[in-house]
């Protein structure tokens, strides 16, 4: 167990031991002294016997965590404890204290409250008092920032959410809650006629610091999320330290001049071979790195970006997009590279022409703005974002990224770790590309371009759930702290799992991921689990055997597939007869994404038909498949936001208006 809590049943005493978190649990460490003392009572007979404690003037953020901690202990003990603001007098002979207030050292002598690790949070018990706290830090002046996708201010802006997390990592270790997707029928309550902790004290931090990018639009206040913000805040990936709304949930990284600035500083843009800086190709508006006046113009930049937040760390000191094209080839940029570097084929208006990878001319690049950075603010922890991408994927060969420097490396890998970079003339992988990186000292976030083979961007069931772990594991052995995956968008009845998988190795990447979905099925399909985790796996083994054998999604999902994967669902359903409605909605639920998967995959097959013979009965039926895709994406209610797919039939021929 984490820290030997105990709650306690109507007529049994139930040990609730939250799966996933062993490697967390061992942890843990009990003091002898205090676990000869009596355990905790919070609820108990319907009487709630511990108010919740917040400090005073609270970010609205943290008061909000203490409201929720509330609502929770209401929906799992029945009765729901006061919330209190500052320091009560006298001090209740109990309570539940919701971040650090100075009479915590009185109540926990022997407790350190000294957060020494970005993000770290704190969890003590002793007989009379429970602590909830985390490192936070915030600017009161500072607290209403603007963002580039938001429609109007983000409310409540803190630098680090310390105890938010801690009561959300309260809620579902200690409380026993799952939040399995997003609605009323995701979330899972465990009712206990008694709450009680025998004393313990727990710590940690984690290591990913950059979580809001896994899921796109997922950033504070992004209005495109709205249906997985909630579910995303609950899981601590929503509100990190990495200040990701600066640097979009793409994980970019982009800097890029106004064009109106060719007309007074062409210097500024890239050299192209025909001797113009044109700024080719359209909208990229490449720039001439190796100039000294470009890096005082990017220095201003950063000043106005301060001005307008002053808690702002992270700045952009990437390329712009266009990751092959119209590379600068004055003098001074070409000598930035090295000859050593394995080739690239790079692309200028009317030609191509093999040129050395560019790794070593943007880590240099993105060095002198770092440098330049440190020089003008030495007392502030700021850094600057590069990317690795296209041709500067390889790591460099002579210019190693400063400390402060953080390089996010985009490739097509997520969950193929055997993936060779197609650019690369002796077949590296881009799994050893991102080790490559790491093993020159490079701080590192893993930004995935990830392809679509699977059928991701179609919402169909993409769940390599083996070959993500490993992926996991890989990236944050090497020197990982920021996942950006930036293409998953709520297609939760036919990738569901996945999401949940990657939001708590997201928090904590040392957990066995194979116990975290097992603890999913259990929890979310009690007497079923058995026959939904055989679903997910039927599930993942089709995808891997469609991308392993580049199959048509017709051919993978083929009738022997929907038999095998209906008959489990079936199973389901004839298991739980007698079991509580939830189960069966939660069975329901997920036969959404089947009957989803199924139409599109035969509409996808429909439009391949079409284009080769513009045949009307084929059109009917397309239009016919459209309108029942329309009302499943459309449908709210199973908490599902196909929302690329929405757009994407369009992009993807699927709209019959456009045959």
């Amino acid at each position: 167990m984490r820290h030997g809590m105990a709650i306690w049943g109507i007529g049994a005493a139930l040990l609730v031991v939250a799966a996933g978190c062993m490697e967390a649990r061992e942890q843990a460490k009990q003091k002898d002294s205090e676990v000869r003392a009596a355990p905790l009572t919070l609820v108990e007979k319907g009487a709630s016997l511990a108010p919740i404690i917040v400090f005073s003037n609270a970010p609205p953020r943290t008061r909000q965590a203490a409201d929720e901690l509330a609502a929770y202990i209401e929906k799992v003990g029945g009765v729901k404890p006061q919330v209190i603001e500052g320091l009560p007098d006298p001090v209740p002979e109990r309570a539940i204290w919701v971040g650090f207030q100075p009479k915590l050292k009185e109540l926990f002598p022997k407790t350190d409250f000294d957060f020494k690790h970005p993000e770290e949070i704190l969890i003590t018990a002793n007989g009379n008092h429970l602590a909830i706290l985390g490192r936070d830090r915030w600017d009161p002046e500072h607290m209403v920032v603007k963002a580039h996708y938001s429609k109007g201010p983000i409310k409540g802006w803190q630098q680090e959410y310390g105890t938010v997390n801690a009561v959300y990592t309260f809620i579902q270790d200690d409380l026993d809650v799952r939040w399995l997707w997003p609605g009323e029928t995701g979330e899972d309550i465990i009712k206990k006629a008694k709450i009680a902790f025998a004393p313990f004290e727990y710590r940690y931090h984690p290591k990913i610091r950059m979580r809001c990018g896994i899921f796109l639009f997922s950033t504070p206040g992004d209005p495109r999320g709205v249906i997985s913000l909630d579910w995303s805040r609950l899981q601590r990936m929503l509100l990190d330290s990495s200040n990701c709304m600066y640097i979009p949930a793409t994980a970019d990284g982009h800097w890029t001049l106004d064009w109106k600035l060719h007309e007074t500083h062409p210097e500024y843009f890239a050299l192209q071979p025909d001797g113009t800086r044109s700024g080719w190709p359209k909208g990229m508006h490449k720039l001439c790195k190796s100039n000294p006046a470009l890096w005082e113009k990017w220095l201003e930049d950063v000043g106005e970006q301060l001005k307008e937040d002053p808690t702002r760390t992270l700045f952009r000191g990437g390329v712009m997009d266009g990751s092959m094209a119209g590379y600068c080839v004055c003098t001074n940029c070409l000598a930035w590279d090295v000859p050593e570097a394995e080739p690239r084929s790079l692309v200028w208006d009317g030609f191509s022409q093999e040129h050395v990878a560019l790794s070593d001319r943007q880590t240099r690049f993105a060095n002198q703005l770092a440098r330049k950075l440190r020089a003008r603010y030495p007392d502030k922890d700021y850094k600057v974002v590069m990317l690795a991408y296209g041709p500067s994927l390889p790591a460099p060969l002579k210019n190693k990224p400063d400390d402060n420097v953080i390089v996010s490396f985009a490739p097509n890998w997520f969950a193929e770790m055997g993936e060779k970079d197609p650019r690369s003339p002796v077949g590296t992988t881009w799994s050893q590309e991102f080790a490559d990186w790491a093993a020159i000292g490079a701080n590192l976030w893993w930004r995935p371009n990830m392809g679509g083979a699977g059928g991701y961007g179609y919402g169909l069931p993409d769940v390599p759930f083996g070959r993500v772990m490993e992926s996991v594991r890989h990236v944050v052995k090497n020197n990982c702290t920021g996942i950006c995956l930036s293409v998953f968008e709520s297609s939760w009845p036919t990738q569901g799992p996945l999401y949940y998988l990657l939001a708590h190795l997201a928090w904590n990447p040392d957990q066995d991921g194979y116990k975290i979905l097992d603890d999913y099925y259990r929890r979310g399909f009690g007497p079923a689990a058995g026959q939904l985790k055989a679903y997910w796996t039927v599930l993942e083994e089709t995808r891997n055997r469609l991308v392993d054998g580049k199959l048509s999604y017709w051919k993978a999902y083929d009738d022997a597939f929907y038999k095998r994967a209906a008959g489990l669902l079936v199973e389901a359903d004839a298991v739980l007869a007698r079991e509580p409605e939830i189960y069966r909605k939660r069975v329901a639920h997920v036969r959404v994404g089947l009957d989803f998967t199924r139409l599109m995959v035969a509409t996808m097959e429909l439009k391949e038909q079409y284009k080769e013979n513009k045949d009307v009965k084929i059109a009917d039926r397309l239009r016919e498949n459209m309108k029942k895709l329309k009302v499943i994406v459309d449908d709210k209610a199973v908490s599902t936001n196909y929302m690329r797919v929405g757009a994407g039939i369009s992009q993807h021929w699927l709209d019959p208006n456009k045959l």
